[in-house]
């Protein structure tokens, strides 16, 4: 896939995602209010960079992020969709599947192919059918249902698994009212 062809692509999923006449803060404020159930928001960084976006979460209904708005980056690569992006949060989000950098580790955006340390069948890893909107479902899965089995944040995965509703719940709450306080920064 040539470089043209991949940002064709990517134009193509952005506007489905979103209008490109917005600005990304009119862009979530209007398309929040539209469309709540799908549960995010993209646009991008720089209208000259079709390689980086940036998108709004919504913690999902009946989670403990319910409410959050957390912001966050994806990059592509070039020959986006052979390979897939990375993603990482800007807002502060206290999460198994996330590291205290805010990159998101998930299957789904891992490389293609077989995983070296066997924990993942490939048809989980990336595929080039998978679209940003394919992306976005599954974080938004992530934040309803973590795994904690393959952590990127062990000390997350062991509040979760051994004081889900204590110690965890408390630094989730933290992060979901500061995700509130400085969504549209």
């Amino acid at each position: 896939m040539t470089e043209l062809q991949s940002a064709l692509l990517l134009r193509r999923q952005l506007a489905a995602c979103c209008s490109l006449r917005l600005s990304i803060k009119e862009k979530y404020s209007n398309e929040l209010n539209k469309n709540p159930v799908e549960g995010f928001s993209a646009g991008l960084i720089d209208d000259n960079d079709l390689y980086r976006w940036e998108v709004l979460i919504i913690g999902p209904p009946d989670t403990l992020y319910e409410g959050g708005v957390f912001k966050a980056h994806l990059t592509f690569p070039k020959d986006y969709p052979l390979r897939p992006p990375k993603m990482k949060f800007i807002t502060e989000i206290w999460h198994p599947n996330v590291d205290k950098n805010g990159d998101v580790c998930i299957s789904i955006l891992h490389e293609p192919g077989e995983d070296k340390y066997g924990y993942e069948k490939p048809e989980e890893r990336w595929l080039p059918i998978h679209t940003v909107e394919t992306i976005m479902i599954s974080v938004i899965s992530m934040l309803a249902d973590p795994n904690g089995d393959s952590p990127a944040n062990v000390d997350a995965a062991k509040e979760w698994r051994e004081d889900r509703n204590g110690e965890f719940k408390r630094k989730v709450a933290r992060c979901v009212r500061k995700s509130q306080e400085t969504a549209f920064e």
